[in-house]
């Protein structure tokens, strides 16, 4: 069957796997996104066929014309998720279809066709399957799982390609930021903006992330963890970091994260933690929020905690903010209490130690 919501795979076993030594050796200490399974899935699309020739296969080089159109033109969208090592040493996947959807509404928004989230979800199961082997046991760890898809098509031309190439890769991690649980601290880019009104704001492709790496590397050399984006119409609004959510925690108990808007990525992780939330009887809020009036709220205390979300980095706590030439601390400058009580909540219903009344989690075996 071609073109449709499901294809049957074909698996080709990789020749020459890592043996099973050297896994346990590489799976001690994974650091993230350094290492990478013994298989990928593949899924090829033209205009012609629709989707077709899908394949569980070794992990490996693509071959690609100079010409190809990603090359030249970002035709190119990805997602980020994991598969979490259960208490029974199962394994399961934490919010798939959300993830599935997600990928949907950034090809729309690239032009690309839409994958069908069945089949999304077929890919990534398979490929778990083949490397279950690789998902570590440590706290912590998981199996990160990279669904991409990008224009294969060989031509030199502004238009949308006629040919794509979507592919899952795995890799096992450990966490994110170095150094255990710790609030990380933020630089404010004053002079660089990640998404504006109308723009790719909402879409996970490479080149939002492409265009925040120089205000990155400027916060780095500010001797901060991440930078934090304003809105591109005043430079006033907090928008998000370089690849997470923000939320903030007032004395009152409530909470208020950024709204949506269409510039900022609406991650899986970010809605979680709003249901959770609520579900405490907490309130929540999606309300714009100013760099000057974060900046008051913490030096006169209404500002208890602030943290940043996703997939990759979980829930982590700010403990500083830099900007311009100062700084100010949120709270005592460490974890903060409701910011490490909604981590472990979702950590343990994505893990499968606490109840998942929204059925978030599937396990796979």
């Amino acid at each position: 069957m071609t073109g449709g919501d499901t294809l049957e795979f074909r698996t080709e076993a990789h020749a020459s796997p890592v043996s099973a030594a050297d896994r346990e050796l590489l799976l001690v200490d994974p650091g993230f996104g350094r290492i990478f399974t013994d298989h990928m899935a593949v899924i090829r699309f033209n205009r012609a066929q629709g989707w077709h020739d899908a394949r569980i296969t070794a992990r490996a080089p693509i071959p690609m014309d100079p010409a190809t159109a990603v090359l030249h033109y970002a035709q190119e969208i990805f997602e980020g998720m994991k598969a979490y090592r259960t208490a029974d040493g199962g394994a399961a996947l934490f919010r798939a279809d959300a993830n599935a959807r997600r990928f949907a509404e950034s090809a729309e928004r690239m032009a690309m066709p839409a994958l069908p989230e069945a089949l999304f979800l077929d890919a990534v199961r398979k490929l778990v399957a083949i490397d279950r082997n690789w998902i570590p046991h440590g706290e912590g760890g998981a199996l990160y799982l990279r669904p991409f898809m990008f224009a294969s098509e060989v031509f030199l031309g502004v238009r949308p390609s006629n040919e794509y190439l979507f592919i899952v890769i795995a890799s096992p991690v450990g966490a994110y930021f170095k150094g255990g649980v710790k609030a990380i601290s933020l630089g404010v880019s004053r002079h660089y903006t990640r998404a504006a009104s109308g723009g790719t704001g909402a879409a996970k492709c490479g080149g939002n992330y492409a265009s925040s790496l120089i205000a990155q590397a400027e916060a780095v050399r500010q001797g901060c963890d991440q930078v934090v984006f304003l809105d591109a119409a005043e430079h006033r609004w907090v928008e998000e970091l370089g690849g997470m959510n923000t939320f903030f925690v007032f004395d009152d108990g409530s909470i208020a994260t950024p709204p949506l808007e269409g510039t900022i990525l609406p991650g899986i992780t970010r809605e979680s933690i709003i249901r959770l939330a609520r579900e405490e009887g907490l309130t929540v809020r999606e309300e714009r929020y100013s760099i000057d009036q974060w900046r008051a709220d913490a030096t006169s205390g209404h500002l208890r905690e602030a943290f940043a979300c996703g997939t990759a980095a979980v829930v982590t706590s700010i403990g500083t903010v830099q900007d311009e030439g100062t700084a100010f601390t949120i709270g005592s400058g460490g974890p903060g209490q409701l910011t490490e009580r909604l981590r472990t909540r979702l950590v343990d219903i994505q893990r499968g130690l606490a109840p998942d009344p929204h059925n978030w989690v599937e396990r796979l075996f």
